[in-house]
């Protein structure tokens, strides 16, 4: 598909001074039009929806294992992992902070939409001389209500740590059992640790042994996929990259070429100490604009090569602890950026905030760049539930847990400001396990109740539930529980349906047949198979970049429609910014002291000419001042 970009975009970069504008609207850079009086807050202006600082977090119990995270077995041939005890292991310390934080005030929240309920009409008595089952006028029938975006998604993740995708005849087998089992889409692994089971990426190909030589594991999934009527979101994982037990050998790959023995050119996610492991992997730091850019076009290239119908992002992330993000090139850019001196403490609530951010950017970016050129491809993520969740419409709880000030994610934030069109909750309890049950019914919830948008439309849910760590009727139930709430399924995962096969009690043939019993029972999830079809809700969207500087990154973007700001975002460390969720119509954006008017459209992505800036000052001339709720960073 043709993207849609602004014309402009491809014939013009303009270089601006502050001080010296071109006058124009509709697709003018305008630096003489007055500014419209913006109140703005003490703290960093939040996306739509997005919370406050993280605050001090409480000890929860035992983090549930996500997709990826699924021990992979080495190369040559090995028994099945065992399962995971069914007693929580106890949480690790805490890393002492170097400081207390200071309490953190919240900052004000945007209001959710209201969405309408239909209105039904009332029963018309019947007039005189008529008997009363023919009423005067016809009666409207009532208008169904339209079913939450993603509810009708029944999907199964296929990871590529063990068969089902490694050779063609495991490929064919897996597609064949997933239509049996009457799921409608497949998650399928494609991008593992910043190499590929596919040949048409940016990525180098996995260098797994029992890969077999020529094939494509996704082209040929998304060609049998589709000839069945099924869905395939290509899963990646976004930050992961490497793994010490089992590594790429092929020269070009990135853990050689930008790995931990790299030097200044590594793009580890690195402890103060400098240590980059966690377990046997290795995990890509956002904060590197280059290994941003890196992971961000290998994603991109499935949708440009493959006709998959999305992408899923996993490690889309840090790695647990938040102890993480001290390479030295990160280090420097948070200080060039905030004005900030030294090595911030792992508690520091500043720099919490800007490495969120940095995971934030990253999946805008991803957004804009596959909107641009296809529209329609849904936009998934699979997002961390750990512990106990907030209550339904608590986002001030929400930033109380590990998902908030752990791994850094801020799904909620993604969902309502048009980022992610489907949330694929990786809601990993074991019902049998203390207070699970709960937690995984309390996360659904919440889910739900993010859902709605500023702009009017709402963002999908789906409950992920992990298969291999219960047996066959728990799923079944879990499945049950999260479609009556107005959710989607998707299993994790199809190698390992059950706890007995995840344990190496059963073969994953006897845990697939006895899981699909279940599961297209009369009544359940799957008895009546059916395709999912639906749309994406984000379909359109602004993009652009700012040049000019040697410090691009932390400044804030406002959009103005109508001459109110709707939206205001960030730049990312390579000076790109961009929004999801505006209205379409006339749009000024104000960046560093230059605007520019554009037209968002109906559907596509329009692409604005890179705005050159000029500081006047160096950005780091005098800190910029601290407030007890975080940053101010760069106004527009």
């Amino acid at each position: 598909m043709t993207p849609s970009f602004s014309r402009r975009a491809a014939l013009l970069t303009l270089t601006l001074i502050l001080g010296t504008g071109w006058g124009g609207q509709g697709g003018a850079q305008d630096t003489t039009v007055p500014a419209v009086p913006v109140e703005t807050p003490p703290t960093t202006p939040p996306l739509p929806g997005t919370p406050s600082p993280g605050v001090p977090l409480p000890e929860v119990p035992l983090p549930e294992v996500p997709p990826v995270e699924t021990p992979e077995p080495a190369p040559d041939p090995a028994p099945e992992p065992p399962a995971l005890p069914l007693t929580p292991a106890p949480e690790p310390s805490p890393v002492p902070p170097a400081e207390a934080p200071q309490p953190q005030p919240q900052l004000p929240q945007l209001p959710q939409p209201q969405v309408p309920q239909p209105q039904m009409p009332s029963p018309t008595p019947p007039a005189q001389g008529q008997t009363g089952t023919e009423p005067a006028v016809p009666v409207q029938k009532p208008v169904a209500a339209k079913p939450p975006v993603g509810s009708g998604v029944r999907g199964l993740w296929v990871d590529a740590f063990g068969p089902g995708l490694k050779t063609r005849a495991q490929v064919t087998q897996m597609v064949d059992d997933a239509a049996r089992m009457g799921v409608n889409t497949l998650f399928v692994q494609a991008i593992r640790r910043a190499d590929c089971l596919c040949l048409k990426a940016s990525v180098p190909k996995a260098t797994d042994p029992d890969l077999e030589k020529g094939l494509d594991p996704l082209g040929l999934a998304v060609r049998l996929a589709h000839a069945r009527g099924m869905r395939v979101i290509a899963w990646v994982a976004v930050t992961g990259i490497a793994n010490a037990a089992a590594p790429n050998t092929n020269p070009a790959h990135i853990s050689h070429t930008h790995g931990p023995t790299a030097g200044a050119a590594s793009w580890m996610a690195r402890r103060p100490d400098g240590s980059w492991l966690e377990g046997n992997d290795g995990w890509l730091d956002l904060g590197i604009p280059e290994a941003a850019e890196y992971a961000i076009q290998g994603v991109v290239s499935l949708v440009k090569n493959y006709g998959i119908d999305g992408v899923q992002l996993d490690r889309i992330r840090y790695p647990d602890g938040d102890v993480w993000g001290y390479d030295p090139k990160v280090l420097a850019r948070y200080r060039a950026e905030t004005g900030r001196s030294g090595t911030p403490s792992v508690s520091d609530a500043v720099w919490q905030d800007w490495k969120r951010q940095q995971v934030t950017n990253a999946v805008r970016r991803i957004t804009l760049e596959i909107k641009s050129l296809r529209p329609d491809a849904w936009i998934t993520a699979a997002t961390i539930t750990y512990g106990q969740p907030p209550a339904p419409g608590d986002l001030a709880g929400f930033r109380k847990t590990r998902t908030y000030g752990d791994v850094l994610q801020d799904w909620p934030a993604w969902m309502q400001s048009g980022l992610i069109d489907l949330n694929v909750l990786m809601n990993y309890k074991r019902d049998a396990v203390a207070e699970q049950g709960q937690w995984f019914d309390g996360w659904n919830a919440f889910a739900r109740g993010v859902q709605p948008r500023p702009d009017g439309l709402s963002a999908g849910v789906a409950a992920g539930t992990a298969m291999y760590l219960n047996g066959a009727p728990v799923t079944a139930n879990q499945a049950q529980r999260s479609v009556g709430a107005g959710l989607g399924w998707v299993g994790y995962s199809y190698r390992t349906p059950t706890l007995d096969v995840y344990g190496a009690k059963e073969t994953t043939a006897q845990g697939l047949d006895t899981v699909q019993k279940l599961l297209t029972a009369p009544g359940a999830v799957l008895a009546s198979p059916a395709p999912w079809k639906e749309k994406p809700p984000t379909t359109r969207g602004l993009m652009g970049r700012i040049t000019g500087t040697p410090v691009p990154g932390f400044r804030v973007v406002e959009a103005l429609q109508g001459g109110q700001v709707v939206a205001h975002t960030m730049t990312d460390g390579s000076g790109y910014y961009g929004f999801a969720a505006l209205p379409p119509g006339k749009t000024e954006v104000r960046v560093s002291g230059q605007r520019w008017v554009d037209t968002v459209p109906e559907r596509g992505v329009v692409r604005l000419p890179d705005l050159t800036v000029r500081d006047l000052k160096p950005v780091t001339a005098s800190p910029v001042p601290v407030t007890p709720a975080g940053l101010t960073p760069a106004k527009p």
